[in-house]
């Protein structure tokens, strides 16, 4: 039964479908099966599972796969049915599903990292298998002949991959923080440029290759959008969360971006509108509104006979302030402010109370969640965490339209 267009109300929220359990131990990947009541799962229990909708509408597995290993990462390619499983010692693993998904068969193995696989991506024009690891590496690896096409070290843990099919783009987070746009050749790559901007590891990464945008979620809580094909450098910081994104996946039709934290926090940002650029953070040796020295200005202190102050930052004009001088707290969603954040005062008293409207709605996923995945052409999303348990949620309710063709949620 196909639903029909139509928007909703901002009150509503994700509807919980299904729990999928059974697993042993933190499942580390979970996909919905397109087109089919189906999802596949991958965990550090070291099994395979692909889940099937029965009549009853419980999910029971169809296939049972134990690995050598336990399962750290996943790719599946639906229209080959091919499916590339990462693991902790370090090799991808290719198996072909049949039609009825009742049945897997091995391919090969690929010697990829040497350590945790931490994200896949299998490009099918190539025949690449591309992945990073906590060997600090991205490899790209040839499918038909099985062999090591290139690599490229890091300072750190690779730990999440976003790549663009077309131009042959990767973006590989890393646990420094950073962010590297290589371009992958044949058997070399080179270094494009490289992205700073948060102040923790980064834990997901999503490139929508339409509007060209990179959207980072990281372990400081936050997000941010980098404008890739605007060419200006431009940055939109979202701060909603109160424990590290851990999943992030941007509805293109709609222009929304829905984010999971590890607290179980979802998150659905509306990025159809205009929103401003957080401030770059002014430094200086005194107050830059009543002049009075910071603590290190130990010179104006002598001269004035004053105790230094601490240094603040206003959220919304980045100037260095004192705690006197901001006093104040206010959210300012239009900067990505969705909770109260130091400001000052003369800007607390240019927040109108219509700028404090939200721009995103919250829910509560109620589970510690590690993985998230969506089926944006059925709105469905499917969450797994260090509970054990996937969960399988209808987001039609929160992603301003409903986009269901031909789900139903009986």
């Amino acid at each position: 039964m196909a639903a029909e267009i139509h928007s909703r109300p901002q009150s509503s929220r994700p509807v919980l479908l299904s729990k999928v359990e059974g697993h042993q131990d933190v499942v580390s990947a979970a996909l919905l099966i397109p087109k089919e009541d189906g999802v596949i799962t991958a965990s550090e229990d070291r099994t395979i599972r692909v889940w099937l909708k029965r009549d009853s509408g419980q999910y029971w597995p169809s296939i049972y796969h134990t690995m050598s290993s336990p399962c750290s990462a996943m790719a599946y390619h639906h229209d080959s049915r091919r499916i590339f499983v990462g693991q902790d010692n370090g090799a991808i693993m290719e198996f072909h599903i049949s039609e009825d998904f009742n049945k897997m068969n091995f391919v090969k193995t690929y010697p990829a990292h040497q350590n945790r696989v931490s994200a896949i991506t299998f490009c099918l024009t190539s025949e690449w298998v591309i992945s990073t690891g906590h060997d600090k590496c991205i490899s790209w690896m040839c499918t038909r002949s099985g062999t090591m096409l290139g690599r490229h070290y890091f300072t750190s843990w690779a730990s999440c991959l976003q790549y663009d099919y077309e131009t042959q783009h990767a973006f590989v987070g890393d646990y420094s923080g950073q962010i590297t746009l290589l371009k992958l050749e044949q058997n070399t790559c080179s270094v494009i440029t490289t992205l700073k901007g948060h102040e923790g590891s980064i834990t997901s990464l999503w490139w929508d290759p339409v509007q060209r945008l990179l959207f980072s979620g990281a372990s400081d809580h936050s997000i941010i959008m980098w404008d890739i094909g605007g060419r200006k450098g431009r940055t939109l910081l979202l701060q909603g969360h109160h424990d590290k994104v851990q999943a992030i996946c941007y509805i293109q039709l709609t222009r929304q971006l829905v984010s999971c934290s590890a607290d179980g926090g979802i998150a659905v940002w509306n990025m159809d509108i205009s929103r401003e650029e957080a401030p770059q953070w002014l430094e200086s040796d005194s107050c830059q509104k009543c002049e009075q020295p910071f603590f290190w200005n130990i010179k104006q202190m002598w001269d004035t006979k004053t105790l230094g102050l601490r240094q603040h930052h206003c959220r919304k004009c980045g100037q260095a302030v004192c705690g006197k001088c901001s006093t104040k707290r206010s959210s300012y969603p239009i900067m990505g402010f969705e909770f109260q954040v130091r400001v000052c005062d003369s800007c607390f008293e240019s927040i109108k109370d219509e700028d404090r409207t939200s721009l995103a709605t919250f829910h509560e996923g109620k589970h510690n969640i590690s993985h998230m995945s969506m089926d944006i052409s059925r709105g469905l999303m499917v969450t797994c965490g260090s509970d054990r348990i996937v969960k399988i949620w209808d987001m039609t309710p929160v992603v301003g339209c409903s986009l269901a063709t031909g789900f139903s949620s009986r």
